[in-house]
């Protein structure tokens, strides 16, 4: 018995030696498999690393180191703005970057969405070198009914009426597209551009040159302002604009011709009993 129990149990040894060693074998070869699949994988689609997010963040919020992470992200759909190890997020001396938009977790960082080392999430940020904030006065019809959000452009329309007895001069009051596709950087005091909620605004702040804040100033001052919404897309550029009562009634200005009759001069004479009027050159 004693013999017959060591046998059954060398067999059952060797049994589970040899389906150990089968299933090694297997988990080797699909291990193996997997690598080679995965090799091939990236060297069809070539990639880069990219800085991307490790955690959602929200608008406004102080970036930090442990907040991002490098990422491989293929060349050929590379975001415009990204950060890699050319041009990291964190260098180091700087002070931390803030969200000037919120974002998820393992989203590219974008130089759109963080502000510079230092900076804040306020409409500072969106401007561009050369850029100034200007605030335009607006009310439910000036100001597209609250579809406006930052980031929109728009055309600025002049309403007023020209001074001067000039009859070259538009009559009544006239409507002059100012300018063209000025980009919105706030809404009353909100900069947030993923706010959804229609709001019907009183100011919208926009971001121009000086010599547009200029020419805004002055036509804020001297009438009323309007502004169109444009498509996101659009690149066209307006032509000059400009209607008057006449041109939107299609009514035509009509010259009026004064004819000048011809003026005699003439001077009287008595000749004998005889009156008689005789023609002079007129000295006036």
């Amino acid at each position: 018995m004693r013999l017959v129990f060591g046998l059954v149990l060398i067999a059952g040894l060797g049994l589970a030696g040899f389906a150990v060693y089968m299933a090694q074998n297997y988990i080797g070869a699909y291990e193996n498999a997997l690598a080679v699949e995965r090799e091939k994988a990236t060297k069809a689609v070539d990639t880069t690393s990219i800085y991307v997010t490790t955690r959602a963040i929200a608008y406004g919020e102080e970036i930090l180191e442990e907040d991002v992470q490098l990422a491989p992200w293929p060349k050929e759909i590379l975001p415009d703005g990204h950060f890699g190890e050319e041009n990291p997020v964190f260098v180091a001396g700087d002070r931390p970057r803030v969200a000037v938009r919120p974002m998820e977790k393992f989203e590219a960082f974008l130089d759109v969405k963080v502000s510079e080392p230092g900076g804040d999430a306020g409409i500072t940020s969106r401007l561009k070198r050369g850029e100034r904030a200007f605030a335009i006065k607006v009310d439910v019809a000036t100001g597209v009914s609250g579809f406006l959000r930052p980031g929109d452009r728009v055309d600025v329309y002049w309403t007023g009426r020209i001074p001067g007895n000039d009859p070259n001069l538009p009559e009544g009051d006239v409507t002059k597209l100012i300018e063209t596709g000025v980009r919105l950087v706030a809404i009353d005091q909100m900069a947030n551009a993923d706010n959804v909620d229609a709001t019907i605004a009183r100011t919208v702040t926009v971001a121009a040159t000086p010599q547009q804040v200029a020419g805004l100033a002055q036509a804020q001052s001297t009438g009323r302002l309007s502004l169109s919404l444009m498509s996101f897309n659009d690149d066209t550029v307006a032509e000059v604009i400009e209607v008057d009562q006449r041109s939107l009634l299609g009514i035509e200005r009509q010259e009026q011709k004064v004819e000048r009759k011809l003026e005699v001069c003439t001077t009287r004479i008595n000749k004998g009993g005889e009156r008689i009027e005789v023609p002079i050159p007129c000295t006036n």
